[in-house]
């Protein structure tokens, strides 16, 4: 019985080899320069900005594709109030830097803000936020984060393609290999964290060596912050913002709407909403609730210069942070004392020493 069960059963598995088809192996997926996504941007490349289009199939060849920048795209973004983000920005560490940066390039940092007119210390404090002066600047080929996002993040396609073709550009205008530049997950790259569309419209070439280097040149990188606060309003010599005092609840549309300088401060009191200070004259400004204290919130007009640096980073949190950095950073640069004192290490106690198992005589 067993052994009739046994050539039946190897009896079905003939008839299942001879009559069903095998499983098909799985399609090959296109290596990367294959994919037509990636063929039309290429063929763009050659057709209208006039690239080899072999060398850049053999640069798309060694793109890595990072799942790692996907995740990080995909992650919720949680919104923390201000007095929770202060302190990564705003503290001793950066305080000491900070100083310490300006210091080191006092003279630059005079003739840079002279000819652009902006105060030294918001240059030093943007570059403080942004890569602990040039310490954090990103360790992602900016290839592979540019491509990886511009096609296979399809929310965000659009934006990054383009800066992809930026980035190309720009790694030829600068003569350099691409795969050379590293920088953030996002593709930011150097000291102020530019984007290359950014690097196109307001890196600075202040030595006129011929290279905007917005890694290492000091110079350069001073010059490219400055640029990018004038070219979006920054305006010499005014104050960032004053406190507000806000009446009923008619203010909530500004701060739906707190990137944008839409209305003179006059104006604002229609929406309840007036300056705690006096001002010159009738400036633009934006209103910024901030809460300072958990279940305290101070309210703020941002005037052309707090907007301009909300042009950097789109957060008034950010641009708060700067703010206060930079006035800390001010503040010590010209009294020394006001440096917190660098704690030496606590020394453990010594252990005391074994006693010799002799007794004397």
């Amino acid at each position: 019985m067993i052994l009739r069960s046994l050539l039946l059963s190897l009896a079905a598995i003939a008839c299942l080899a001879d009559d069903a088809p095998l499983p098909s192996a799985p399609e090959a997926t296109p290596a990367y320069w294959e994919r037509p996504d990636v063929q039309a941007f290429i063929d763009e490349m050659a057709t209208q900005h006039g690239f080899d289009r072999a060398a850049l199939v053999q640069q798309f060849a060694q793109i890595a594709h990072k799942p790692n920048i996907l995740a990080v795209l995909d992650k919720p973004s949680t919104s923390r109030p201000y007095h929770a983000f202060r302190p990564d920005f705003v503290n001793d560490t950066r305080l000491r830097l900070g100083v310490a940066y300006w210091q080191a390039n006092a003279p630059l940092l005079q003739a840079v803000s002279d000819q652009y007119g902006v105060e030294p210390e918001y240059l030093v404090a943007i570059l403080g936020v942004e890569t602990l002066w040039g310490r954090n600047t990103g360790s992602f080929r900016v290839m592979d984060a540019l491509g990886t996002i511009a096609f296979d993040y399809p929310r965000r396609a659009d934006f990054f393609r383009k800066e992809l073709r930026e980035f190309l550009l720009l790694a030829r205008d600068e003569q350099a290999d691409p795969f050379e530049f590293k920088g953030s997950y996002a593709g930011a790259m150097g000291a102020p964290q530019f984007m290359p569309s950014s690097f196109h419209a307001y890196a600075a070439d202040w030595d006129k060596d011929g290279r905007h280097d917005i890694w290492n040149n000091q110079g350069d990188i001073l010059a490219s912050v400055a640029n990018y606060f004038v070219q979006h309003g920054w305006q010499r010599g005014e104050p960032l913002l004053v406190p507000a005092t806000v009446e009923g609840d008619g203010y909530a549309p500004l701060v739906a709407d707190k990137f944008n300088l839409h209305y003179k401060v006059s104006e604002l009191a229609a929406f309840g909403v007036r300056p705690a200070e006096p001002l010159n004259g009738d400036p633009l400004a934006v209103l910024a609730p901030l809460e300072h204290e958990p279940g305290v919130t101070r309210y703020w007009l941002g005037l052309a210069n707090f907007y301009a640096i909300t042009r950097y980073n789109r957060s008034t949190h950010y641009a708060m942070a700067v703010h206060e950095l930079a006035q800390r950073i001010k503040a010590a640069y010209h009294d020394p004392s006001l440096l917190p004192k660098v704690e030496a290490p606590k020394r453990k106690p010594a252990k005391p020493k074994k006693r010799s198992g002799k007794r004397r005589k």
